[in-house]
Parts: C-alpha cells; structure tokens; sequence
C-alpha cells in the first residue's frame, strides 16, 4: 500500500518526545514557546502562538480580529471545511470565492468581482480567508490591494503551505495578510502528531490570540483589573478556550522544524520526477506561479476526461484496489449538505466544481521511493492508456 501522504519520524524525534515524558513539563513547560521561536525563525513573523489544531488557529483568528454576528467571512470552495466553519463559529455568514482554473486558489479577479456586487448591497466581508491549496500561496500581492480598498482583514490559510514562499519571501511573514495559519497534522509538511499555529506582526492580535487560546486567562499584570491578590492569582479577562498544545506535540515539531527544508526539497525532487514521467498521460499537471515556491503537500493532477475511457470514480477505484491510496483534496465546502441546508447549491461556482470533477491527489511525502513513484505511474498509465 502507498498512501497519498505520511510522517516521516526520525529517531531524533523520538529522542525529543522521550525527554519530555521524562521531564517535568508534558504541558505548558519550556517547548511550545522554543516551538513558536522555530516557526517564527523560517516565517519571518513577530509573533506565533501554538495551539492544538489549525481548526483551532482559525477559529481563534477570526475571534482575535473581531468577528461576529452580523459579520460575513469569505474563503475558497477549494479546502477543508475548517476554513470556512471558523466563521460559523464566531456567529458570521460564510460564503465562497471561485477557484483560478491553473492554481486551483482562490482567483483574486473573482473576489474583486463579488467585492464590487458586495459593496452595493452592503455585504462586504469582515474577512477573507485565502487558502493556500497544495502549499502553493494565493495572489496575496492583489488580495491585499483589495483589502485595503475594501476594508477586510486577511488571515492566510497556509495549513499546507509552511516552507514554501510567495515573491521569494517566506510563506507566514504576514507582508499582506494579519494573520497567517499553519497545520502540523501528520499529512503536513511538518507534524507535532496534531497541531497549528497563528503567526502575526502585530503585538495586540498576538496577545489576544495567546489569552483565547487559554480560557481566556492571564496573569499578566497589564491586563488585569486590579491588583493581585498574591503570587497564585490570575484572572480571566476574556471568553477564551483549551486550544492548548502539548509539550509532547512542541517538542516533536522543534525536532521536525530542523528537517523542513530537507522535507521541501524533497517533495519538489519528487514532483519533478512526476512531471517527467506524467507528460505523456491524459492527465492535467499542477501548474506553478511564477512567484511562487510551493511546499507541496499534494500533488494533484486532473483527469482529461475526453480522452480516456474511464470515469473519474473508475480511475480512482482502479488505483485503490491497486494498493495507490489516492485521495480527493478536496469536495467543495459549497457542496456539503451542511452549507446547502443553507442554501448553496451546485452551479455556482463553476470553476471549484469542475476541478472536483477532475482531480485526483496521488501520493507525495519525502519518504517516497523512486520504485513507489514507477508503480504509481505503470498503474496510471495501465487505467489511463
């Protein structure tokens, strides 16, 4: 069996957990913050706070720049539902952006379209959520420009993306969003087993950021209401909530955090090999920016259709039974049954649906061997030819 994605655990890594079990500290010690340092070191970010899941970055986000009831939350069709139900859990209304048919992101020529629509009825979002899909970044140069004309506040979905780069600067240095957001699920490009981050340049986001995901609790002397009462006190200043991560976790991605330029590299030696040994499929190859210099947690081509005899479910099936665990990254958000109780419906957005019609995530991880990639392609080329 090849799967679409895997950890690579090292001995080192081992190494480090291990020591934290033998340590005084299995949470709220010394490793999250040496962890948020590592991250902030290769971002380039003032500020980073880590927190159990990028679900719970999101979510913590949106809170921390003042979404609410009353407030609407756009983001691509294109990911997981996270990225979309951070904003349903804040009280706001959701909605979606088409996808640009090559990079499968959100199309910066489509926001500035519904932002025109938005503008005259009064709908405009309080925030947008660019995705960047398969560790590629969004045009975040034209997303910005947009924000500023329309008021909107930018938090960057890099839950894929940690180690790439946009305009040759580090993907989570903040240069054209507020806030951006990374995932260490055991599929990403780094792991702490389950786990995110929100990095920031902004001293008053981080620090609201860093009491929500506690309960809302401080003992910060600035922030509190009054004196404290002896060395023991606290005070809780905020709503906030156990999004805490572990020093285990911490302590796995300041490990991991030492390979994530060998991880990249990697995975770009792999999607190269791949681009050779595809071209002559019926398939479509991922297209890359120009500006951009994907992580590539996926590589995810799209079936030509009008040239095979099989269906999309066909090819995906054939490859399973074949032991390619392949996957599909992702089903649009738009067509959950949740968000069309709400009354999204298929047809519109056109570009997202196509896609998912199309697409097929075949296996990308460093670990991956030249012999796996051959048996991936002999396996395609049987089901396609």
């Amino acid at each position: 069996m090849i799967p679409y994605g895997r950890q690579d655990i090292n001995q080192q890594d081992i190494n480090a957990v291990v020591d934290v079990l033998k340590s005084d500290f299995l949470t709220q010690g010394p490793q999250v913050p040496l962890f948020e340092q590592a991250v902030m070191n290769v971002c380039g970010a003032h500020y980073a706070v880590a927190v159990n899941s990028a679900t719970s970055a999101l979510h913590i986000a949106c809170l921390a720049l003042g979404l609410g009831k009353g407030d609407w939350l756009w983001t691509t069709p294109n990911t997981f539902v996270a990225s979309a139900n951070c904003g349903l859990y804040c009280g706001a209304q959701v909605d979606f952006v088409d996808i640009d048919p090559r990079t499968y992101n959100l199309c910066a020529k489509e926001l500035e379209k519904k932002l025109i629509a938005a503008e005259k009825v009064g709908t405009l979002p309080k925030i947008v959520i660019p995705v960047h899909f398969s560790g590629q970044p969004c045009d975040m140069q034209a997303i910005h420009t947009l924000a500023k004309k329309y008021g909107f506040k930018v938090i960057e979905d890099a839950s894929h993306a940690i180690g790439g780069k946009y305009q040759g600067e580090p993907i989570g240095n903040c240069h054209y969003s507020d806030i951006t957001v990374f995932s260490f699920h055991p599929v990403k490009i780094i792991t702490t087993a389950e786990g995110g981050m929100a990095v920031t340049n902004s001293p008053e986001l981080a620090q609201k950021l860093d009491l929500l995901r506690s309960h809302g609790i401080t003992r910060d002397t600035h922030l509190m209401t009054k004196p404290m009462d002896g060395p023991w006190y606290y005070q809780q200043v905020d709503l906030g909530f156990n999004y805490r991560m572990t020093d285990l976790q911490a302590a796995l991605g300041v490990s991991q955090m030492q390979r994530l330029n060998a991880f990249v590299t990697k995975r770009h030696e792999l999607a190269q090999r791949y681009d050779t040994l595809l071209k002559d499929l019926p398939v479509t190859l991922p297209w890359q920016h120009p500006d951009s210099y994907s992580g590539l947690h996926l590589y995810v081509i799209r079936l030509q259709l009008d040239k095979i005899d099989k269906t999309h479910l066909e090819v995906f099936e054939g490859l399973r039974e074949a032991g390619i665990l392949v996957n599909l990254h992702y089903i649009p958000v738009h067509m959950q049954p949740y968000y069309q109780e709400m009354g999204f419906e298929e047809g519109l957005f056109p570009q997202a649906e196509q896609y998912y019609k199309e697409a097929i995530s075949i296996p990308m991880f460093p670990t991956l061997t030249e012999k796996q990639q051959d048996e991936v392609i002999a396996i395609l080329g049987e089901l396609l030819l």
